[in-house]
């Protein structure tokens, strides 16, 4: 490849300049003039970009380089065999186990290095855990407690039931489930069972989630989850309820990508419990598993159908195999129904899949919607990707919890939103108690799928500023104002603050009623900074979906983009979706819509197949 080739990649915007020096590296170590590694490498660097873990060469082989769905046929990539024999010939790229700066396995799947050992090590993992049974199990002591924990036997099979036996007896399970199905609640539950295996013995029990939200939101779960089990008050304390980040719990190095806790110097616990594991990327789920100790029992709960993670990977999808059932083994059937006297009636036996599916199992049963809740038969039809039945529901008028407006145009968008920012932004402004102040707050949220743009975050916080100062509500003459709503971006371990906590400038009576930032710990006590100290942030009357993974509010006024972009998917949808506990409008056009539900979220992998083929 010529530089003058180069520059029309970059111009054309088919690759970054990131891409092509990586490409340029690659091809001046192998000293390779030719067209085949160069784009090899430009792709696998752009696969990793986009949030794939590998490039898949068969699916561009023969074909020319897509820009947002646009063909650019002054490039086409090889056939895959003259492209595979060109690239096994390049000191840069190795087979599976070498030591190179590319890995091609024999499926075609072209990794970085570190992204295929990420993937390597996290499957021989979560395969020796799937594979680990734990034996000493009093079982007259687990059917007693299934039975105080969870009731009489049903007639159906209770799949809570199903997860709490996994816990038990494997060291690897994972709960996958949508909203409302119990799944932070179940743990305390899991919790109670696993402490009275141990008698009086200590058991070091961890809870993390990906951001600070998700922790406290899990703190908060468990803590209710416990007040009602049928304990003493003794054996009830000791069911751990403090969770912290993900980046806390592995010791964060500064300038660093790794921790303080990994396979040489794993983490103190006995049982780690991660919330939100559909968040959680490929690099940081896999340092953090080989962090874990091998006797240790570790939970993964995630809703498997929401938005992947932001950086690379869809591993909580990978690890559930989303897409396909899977039965049980019918030795794990029989302990099952011995254990809890219930049956298994949904799921075939299955003595031929490999060790994972008994580690596996999805909640389906919503405590939270009943058989008539819009939102319910809403997020199921977005999530099987029935649009017809999606826009039917959103139109009919038959559930009074999900509603559909027509976007309006930009110019009229003030004007549209102005009743329902004031009604559900005043009551929080106006109050004066500071617990009910965030309580209101997070009663109400605006979700845009884009950052930028006249339909995005940036644009529509500002908007939604004009119409409180016209109301006069606040006073947004300089960055820190009474009861502006801040967002924390960027961990900062130093002051407790992580990526994803929400604070409100409020008056400080202890300062002269200077404003400070006040933060709602999960344990309701109130934390205050002086705003010029806090770490990254951003105002957030409104937020992306994607940032508002780990919280739930009573209500949410979806916003789509006016147009079609790649960023809008089935997943970001059914996300936006289900933040909302009580009733969720979505304002779009129907054409974008459609084609939103349309479009699913794949990301290149082989996690999926080691632990499923």
């Amino acid at each position: 490849m010529d530089e003058k080739d180069i520059r029309h990649l970059l111009q054309q915007g088919l690759f970054s300049e990131l891409d092509l020096h990586f490409a340029r590296l690659m091809a001046r170590l192998s000293n390779e003039k030719g067209p085949e590694l160069f784009l090899a490498a430009a792709l696998v660097s752009r696969a990793t970009g986009e949030g794939h873990i590998c490039m898949d060469l068969s699916a561009f082989e023969g074909r020319p380089i897509f820009v947002d769905g646009v063909a650019n046929r002054h490039f086409a990539c090889p056939e895959l065999k003259t492209w595979r024999q060109c690239l096994e010939s390049q000191s840069v790229v190795g087979r599976p186990g070498d030591y190179r700066p590319l890995i091609l396995d024999d499926r075609s799947r072209l990794y970085l290095y570190r992204y295929w050992e990420y993937e390597k090590r996290l499957a021989d993992d979560l395969k020796k855990r799937a594979a680990g049974e734990i034996h000493e199990i009093s079982v007259p002591l687990l059917k007693e407690g299934f039975s105080k924990f969870f009731g009489a036997e049903k007639d159906e099979t209770d799949w809570q039931e199903v997860a709490a036996t996994i816990s038990v007896m494997k060291r690897l399970c994972v709960i996958s489930g949508g909203p409302g199905t119990g799944k932070s609640t179940l743990i305390a539950k899991i919790l109670a069972l696993i402490l009275e295996q141990t008698g009086d013995r200590e058991i070091r029990i961890a809870l993390a989630a990906p951001t600070g939200k998700a922790a406290a939101r899990l703190q908060e779960a468990i803590q209710k989850g416990r007040e009602m089990l049928p304990v003493e008050d003794t054996f009830r304390e000791r069911i751990a309820i403090k969770a912290s980040t993900i980046h806390r719990l592995l010791g964060t190095l500064a300038g660093s990508p790794y921790f303080r806790h990994n396979a040489e110097n794993p983490l103190p616990v006995d049982l780690l419990v991660i919330d939100e594991a559909s968040m959680v990327d490929l690099a940081l789920l896999s340092k953090l598993v080989q962090a874990v100790p091998e006797d240790a029992r570790l939970i993964l709960l995630g809703d498997r159908d929401q938005l992947a993670s932001v950086e690379a990977g869809a591993v909580l999808g990978d690890i559930c195999n989303t897409g396909h059932a899977h039965g049980f083994s019918g030795e794990f059937r029989r302990k099952f129904e011995d254990i809890t006297g219930g049956r298994m009636d949904r799921t075939p036996e299955s003595n031929s899949e490999p060790d994972i599916r008994d580690c596996v199992v999805q909640l389906e049963k919503s405590y939270r919607f009943g058989k008539e809740s819009g939102i319910k038969a809403l997020s199921s039809a977005v999530n099987r990707g029935d649009i017809d039945l999606a826009m039917s529901l959103l139109k009919n008028g038959e559930h009074d919890d999900i509603k559909w407006k027509t976007l309006p145009q930009t110019d009229a968008l003030e004007r549209a939103l102005r009743e329902t920012i004031i009604a559900c932004y005043k009551p929080y402004l106006k109050a004066e108690d500071p617990i009910k102040i965030f309580y209101l707050f997070e009663r109400f949220r605006i979700l845009c799928a884009l950052r930028k743009g006249p339909f995005g975050v940036s644009a529509l916080n500002s908007l939604i500023e004009q119409v409180l100062k016209k109301e006069k509500l606040i006073n947004p003459g300089r960055s820190w104002y009474q009861g502006r709503p801040v967002l924390i971006t960027r961990n900062d371990y130093n002051l407790e603050l992580f990526n994803g906590d929400i604070g409100i400038l409020l008056p400080d009576p202890a300062s002269n009623n200077e404003l400070r930032a006040f933060f709602l710990s999960a344990n309701r006590t109130l934390r205050k900074f002086l705003p010029a100290r806090l770490p990254e942030h951003e105002t957030v009357y409104a937020m992306t979906v994607h940032k508002s993974q780990g919280s739930e509010f009573d209500r949410v006024l979806l916003l789509l983009p006016d147009r079609d972009t790649p960023v809008l998917t089935r997943e970001l949808i059914y996300t936006g979706i289900t933040r909302a506990r009580q009733g969720v409008e979505v304002w779009g056009r129907d054409a974008v819509f459609q084609k939103g539900i349309g479009r699913r979220t794949l990301r290149a992998s082989g996690l999926r197949d080691v632990l499923w083929g």
